[in-house]
């Protein structure tokens, strides 16, 4: 939630400042500012809006000058999306100015102790009462800035990602992280601050990531010092070579960058599995599995904990570990898996998945299990986050940047590297037969061609959504290994086009969702011949005699569904097993065309933020 961008260096600071803002407005798109030092006044400008409109209002009423700078595109957490709302924040002096990403949950007594003392607030904002507290112990104490922001950190509760600066010391800026995530590029004679590379990787391919409670002073022409907000001790800073390049976060020629990833899948996918799917050896090869197979072997269960689409290939892994693995697995929803209790054993194994690796929830869920002794296994896409660090091992999924905020090759990829899991661990426990695993690791290497003959029918998905863009509500049904697509399904309509949409168990439809199909009902239903077809057949049945609008998803070849559906999808025939990652591609380009149509913004839905960084 919330991007926040910093430079100190050479150059002219607004053109890095707005540049990465854009790239980072899919973590926050409600208002934006951004504030400039230029060696004698500090230049703010903020607004409610897009950074586009921040770009226009900046040029506008401020001097774009000076080589120090930070700004902010906002999610909204404490006090609405408006100008005063927005960060940069000043503290009442006017010589500190803050961004800020996270939430302080005990801002409200430090409030009003601070207006004691005589401070006012002119926002709602947590934020605002950060940089005051800060000042305050400044003020109080006589510090420099570094040591002011750790002991007012050490009072606050919550999570937080911060740049600030004090214009009577131009050169240097303070940040520091805990919860939220902060990374430092690091260039010749300057450096950059970003919730993630992507602002930076033009300049520099050198990266720190902070680690939780960990501060960063940055001085221009001097050596990074990184300490410990706790106890004050030195930190040796890790420099990281970025894998990322600036291709990967552009557009690239596509109208959105939810299409542009939903087309990058089949290529997603081979980089998923590129190295650990041995097709000609007959194995699967997963250092994260292989150094910690007894872990696996020995477990009672497993447990699965995410949010969202991740959560939902949540649900597929458990299809495939109980199927494949023969294991018994529960998948929870990390947010409410943190506060229900649950019965966790040192015999048990928590997988946490999350495409940005930050999840705040997920993060919880990981500190949990630790607490009581399991065996923590992450799975994400981004190198270097949080959860990547936490868990005792793990698997990346290598998708590559994801900018969209409805996340597709995610997806797809986090249920390839579950999969090459559920294969592994089942061939290490006999639970399959060598000729039976040859057969799913060839079908797997199928896979990519697959999707990408799913991709080709993007027209006719096309034409089906021109005649359902108005409808107010649409159904999903599956069975088996597609019912979690069915839920991922209505998940992307209802995120990008507003539509209301539920996803169900086809067979859980008699039990109160049939009493709301009529004939303006659409019904989209994924009738796979490999999976219950026939009791598939007798939900179409259901649906049809009802007047309910039929959309089928099926296997190439179809005859019977044909006959009774008013739309066919048609997609490459694969193992029921593997059929989720052929089966959600017609669904999200149905989603995405029908959003296109309805004229909203499909890479930044209202309301949401890629990376839910706060609980």
């Amino acid at each position: 939630m919330c991007g926040i961008v910093g430079y100190i260096g050479h150059r002219e600071a607004y053109p890095v400042v707005v540049k990465g803002l854009q790239r980072l407005e899919y973590r926050g798109y409600d208002s934006a500012g951004v504030a400039l030092y230029d060696g004698t006044e500090i230049q703010l400008s903020k607004t409610k809006g897009k950074v586009a409109d921040l770009d226009t209002k900046a040029k506008a009423e401020i001097t774009l000058q000076g080589t120090l700078g930070i700004g902010h595109t906002r999610w909204a957490t404490h006090g609405e999306p408006n100008d005063v709302n927005s960060h940069p924040h000043y503290s009442n002096s006017g010589n500190l100015v803050i961004i800020h990403n996270g939430i302080i949950e005990n801002y409200e007594p430090l409030r009003r102790e601070l207006t004691k003392r005589g401070y006012t607030f002119t926002s709602d904002t947590d934020t605002e009462v950060l940089v005051n507290l800060i000042e305050d112990v400044k003020k109080n104490h006589d510090l420099k800035l570094g040591k002011a922001v750790q002991i007012a950190l050490n009072q606050v509760h919550g999570a937080y990602a911060i740049v600030v600066f004090d214009k009577t010391k131009p050169n240097e800026i303070v940040v520091a992280k805990l919860g939220s995530p902060l990374a430092i590029g690091v260039g010749e004679d300057e450096f950059f601050v970003a919730s993630d590379a992507s602002p930076f990787i033009e300049y520099t391919n050198n990266a720190i990531y902070l680690e939780d409670e960990e501060m960063a002073i940055l001085r221009r022409g001097k050596e990074i010092k990184i300490r410990k907000i706790k106890d004050d001790s030195l930190v040796d800073p890790y420099v990281q070579e970025l894998q990322l390049n600036l291709e990967q976060i552009e557009k690239g020629g596509y109208d959105h960058f939810m299409l542009k990833e939903i087309y990058e899948q089949p290529q997603a996918i081979r980089d998923t599995y590129r190295g650990r799917l041995r097709v000609d050896e007959g194995i699967i090869k997963m250092a994260g599995m292989e150094d910690n197979l007894e872990k696996f072997l020995n477990a009672d269960r497993i447990l699965i904990a995410a949010c969202g689409t991740s959560w939902h290939a949540g649900l597929v892994a458990e299809y495939i570990f109980e199927d494949l693995a023969r294991v018994p697995v529960e998948v929870e929803y990390a947010s409410e898996f943190r506060y229900r209790n649950p019965v966790i054993t040192e015999r048990d194994v928590l997988i946490v998945i999350s495409q940005s690796g930050e999840t705040a929830d997920t993060l919880a869920a990981i500190k949990l299990a630790k607490e009581k002794g399991a065996f923590v296994f992450g799975v994400c896409n981004v190198v270097g986050s949080s959860i990547a660090r936490e868990a005792h091992a793990g698997a990346y999924t290598h998708a590559g940047p994801e900018i969209g905020v409805a996340s597709t090759k995610a997806f797809t990829t986090q249920i390839t590297v579950l999969t090459l899991m559920a294969l592994k661990l089942a061939s290490a426990k006999g639970a399959i037969s060598r000729t039976e695993l040859q057969r799913y690791l060839t079908e797997m290497e199928a896979i990519p061609s697959k999707v990408e003959g799913c991709l080709k029918i993007n027209d006719h998905v096309k034409y089906i959504a021109s005649l359902y863009k108005e409808a107010p509500n649409c159904l999903y049904l599956g069975r088996g290994y597609n019912f979690p697509v069915a839920l991922e399904g209505a998940l992307k309509l209802k995120e990008i086009s507003y539509i209301h949409a539920e996803g169900y168990p086809a067979a859980e439809m008699k039990h109160g969702p049939i009493a709301l199909i009529d004939e303006q009902m659409p019904v989209v239903i994924i009738a796979t011949k490999n999976g219950h077809y026939d009791k598939v057949v007798s939900n179409i049945q259901e649906i049809k005699s009802r007047k309910g609008k039929i959309i089928a998803v099926v296997m190439e070849g179809d005859t019977t569904v044909r006959e009774l559906a008013d739309h066919i999808i048609e997609v490459p025939e694969t193992t029921e097993a593997l059929s989720p990652l052929i089966t959600t591609i017609p669904l999200q380009l149905l989603s995405y065309h029908i959003a296109v149509m309805r004229g909203c913004n499909v890479d930044q839905p209202r309301n949401l933020a890629k990376s839910v960084t706060v609980e």
